[in-house]
Parts: structure tokens; C-alpha cells; sequence
């Protein structure tokens, strides 16, 4: 595939080699265009215009579903940010005093604190630690037990790289009768996540990373016979059947999980994501994939030919677009440090630095990296 066209929609290539999609992605023009619009008609008309954003949010949502392949638009909800739909379910969740959770030891924060904070409603964090660059699913199956109630994990685990097996641990979820949480945003927009085949029963995601949105607009999946199960948490407003009946009391929730939308959307903030969510589905997933594989797999080649060591497995079927590399004699931060003065934009987690490129990203650019360092 020729992938000129779509590297034209980021303004941030004249400027800087972005490996960073990892952390928070530049606005492709699209998105910028969608937001300024936003902008310009809520200065121009306020809120006369409000009719043409809300089906704008509808839209989106659409969209958002049809990523993920939720069998209704109404089992997408917007959610701020991952943290809040990982929330939603750790708050909401029947629990029992002595049930438990399982997740990975690597964990980003967002996936580890909400659970922890149950803590005073008794319930047990129990942490699967890796085995080097990988998760093995065996140990994820020792330290399930009969008080298991629910499985959450990072589709893509953000420091290392490692991808897990969804549909494997899906079967695990289904065989122990365990709620399964997928934290998915190191991985929408790149790595095809399908509900329908894959038995996830909740996920979320915010937009700012491989779906090339802005902060603060992202979605959320619940799987339509779980909505009644879980207790709603920040419920208002919209989240009933007659949102727009102010002066009707009658607190009948929505049998979707629009109940979880209780107040204003952010309006600029999800148009926006819509044309990014636009862009990458005109493209399609499966060849972004592909993409993404081929430059970080050209990456590690090239890396380890220069006396870098790669960390993040490689294997078929769990690398992604997050390569972490460790160096004998090159401290991480000292890496970063002489990157952005040449225009390159890594990271670093865990004491290794992060190479995070996105399909409309070049071998030249990568190149430019290893020239840096």
C-alpha cells in the first residue's frame, strides 16, 4: 500500500519524527479541521446549533462500534478517559467480601489503582507477575480461583510491548464463569479488537494514542447482559430513558450503557476523535496492523544490528507497535535527551527506551532515530 496519502494528514512529520504513539499522538488535519469546527459554530450559533452536534454524537458512535464490532451503537458509551471505564466496572461490580481480582503485575496504574481502592469492600488484588518480556496465560490461570470475579488486562502491556491473547484468555474467562475487562487503549486502532468473537464483557479506551484523537474523548463496551448486573456510578441527567424531559423526575436508566453517560459531552472533544476514528476506518485496521508491524519489525532489525538489545517479545502473536529497547552503555534518559534535539520524539518506561511507531510513520524515520542515538 502506498501510505503517502494518509501521512499527508499529519502536520507533525514536517517538523518531527513521532515514535511516540505510545504516550499521546498528534492530531492528524482532520481531526483539527473537525475541532475547529466544532469551534466555530458554537461561536457563531451557541447553543441553536446543538441539534447538529448531538447527531454528530451519535455518529460517532457508530463509528466507535463498528471498530470494535459491538453488536448495538448502544453498547458504546463515552467515557473521559480509560481510568473512568475501568471505574465503572470496579465500582459497579456485585462484589462479595472475599472475591478477588486477577490482573498483571505490569500493569499501567490506571488498570491497578481503581481495583486496589476495593480494598474496603474486601476484595483481593491478585497480581500475575511476568516472566520477562511476557505474561504467560498458564500463570494467569494459576492465580484464577473459585473467588476469581473478574480478569482485567491491557490488551497490549504499555511498557514492555507484550500483546496478549484475547481470545485465549476469553476461553479462560468463559470455562471459569469470570467477568472479562480488557483495557484496550494500547491497542484499538492498530490491533483489531472484535466483541462479537472474542467474549469481552467490558472495555475502554481514551483516543489520545494509536486512535489518533485528542485527551479526554474515548469509549467504553459493555456487553448488553451485563448492564442490569453492574450498579451505575455517575449517573445524571442523560443517563435515563427522557433525557431531555428537565421536568419530569422519572428514574428509568437507560437499558444501554448510555446509563453511564450522565452529563455533558465533550462535544469538541468527541467530534474530533469521529474524524480520526473516520481516517483510520477508511484505511482500515488489518492494514494499519500490518503496517505498524512492518516498521517496528524493520526497527528492531536495525536496532539490534547497532548493539541494542530488544526486550519486547517479538514472537508472531504478541508483538505490537511498542518495541522496548535496552542499550550496554546508553542510559534512557540520556537517549531522550539527544533525540529531541534532533527531532525525534521515543519515550522511555521502565528503564528501557520505547520506540512506539504509527502506520503513517517511514523506515526513514526510524532511521533518523538511530542515527540520534
Amino acid at each position: 500500500m502506498d501510505w503517502s496519502a494518509f501521512r499527508s494528514q499529519f502536520p507533525i512529520t514536517s517538523t518531527w519524527a513521532f515514535l511516540d504513539h505510545a504516550a499521546v499522538s498528534p492530531l492528524p488535519t482532520p481531526a483539527v479541521v473537525a475541532l475547529h469546527g466544532y469551534a466555530q459554530s458554537l461561536a457563531a450559533n451557541g447553543v441553536t446549533a446543538f441539534r447538529e452536534w448531538a447527531s454528530r454524537i451519535a455518529h460517532v458512535r457508530s463509528l466507535a462500534a463498528k471498530l470494535i464490532n459491538a453488536p448495538n451503537a448502544d453498547d458504546v458509551y463515552f467515557v473521559p478517559n480509560t481510568t473512568h471505564g475501568i471505574g465503572v466496572i470496579a465500582e459497579g461490580f456485585p462484589w462479595k467480601a472475599g472475591d478477588n481480582v486477577v490482573l498483571a503485575a505490569e500493569e499501567y496504574p490506571a488498570n491497578q489503582y481503581p481495583w486496589m481502592n476495593l480494598a474496603h469492600r474486601g476484595v483481593e488484588v491478585r497480581t500475575v507477575p511476568s516472566r520477562g518480556n511476557r505474561i504467560a496465560i498458564d500463570d494467569i490461570r494459576t492465580a484464577v480461583n473459585d473467588r476469581t470475579r473478574v480478569l482485567t488486562v491491557s490488551a497490549v502491556e504499555f511498557a514492555s510491548g507484550f500483546r496478549h491473547d484475547l481470545d485465549l484468555l476469553g476461553e479462560l474467562c468463559r470455562e471459569k464463569g469470570i467477568f472479562y475487562f480488557v483495557d484496550a487503549i494500547q491497542a484499538l486502532g492498530v490491533f483489531p479488537i472484535d466483541v462479537q468473537r472474542t467474549p469481552i464483557d467490558a472495555l475502554a479506551a481514551d483516543g489520545h494514542k494509536w486512535l489518533l484523537g485528542p485527551e479526554g474523548a474515548g469509549i467504553g463496551y459493555i456487553r448488553r447482559e451485563w448492564v442490569e448486573r453492574l450498579h451505575p456510578i455517575g449517573v445524571g441527567a442523560f443517563s435515563v430513558v427522557n433525557p431531555w424531559a428537565f421536568s419530569t423526575i422519572d428514574f428509568t436508566l437507560k437499558p444501554h450503557a448510555g446509563r453511564w453517560e450522565g452529563g455533558a459531552y465533550n462535544m469538541p472533544g468527541i467530534t474530533a476523535f469521529g474524524a480520526s476514528l473516520e481516517l483510520l476506518l477508511s484505511v482500515g485496521t488489518e492494514k494499519v496492523q500490518r503496517r505498524v508491524i512492518e516498521l517496528t519489525d524493520y526497527l528492531c532489525d536495525r536496532a539490534l544490528s547497532l548493539g541494542w538489545s530488544v526486550f519486547s517479545s517479538r514472537d508472531q502473536n504478541e508483538k505490537s507497535g511498542i518495541v522496548s529497547l535496552t542499550h550496554p552503555t546508553q542510559p534512557p534518559q540520556e537517549v531522550l535527551h539527544r533525540c529531541k534535539a534532533a527531532g525525534v520524539a521515543v519515550n522511555s518506561r521502565a528503564g528501557r527506551v520505547r520506540v512506539s511507531p504509527h502506520a503513517y510513520n517511514t523506515e526513514n524515520e526510524i532511521d533518523r532515530f538511530l542515527a540520534a542515538v
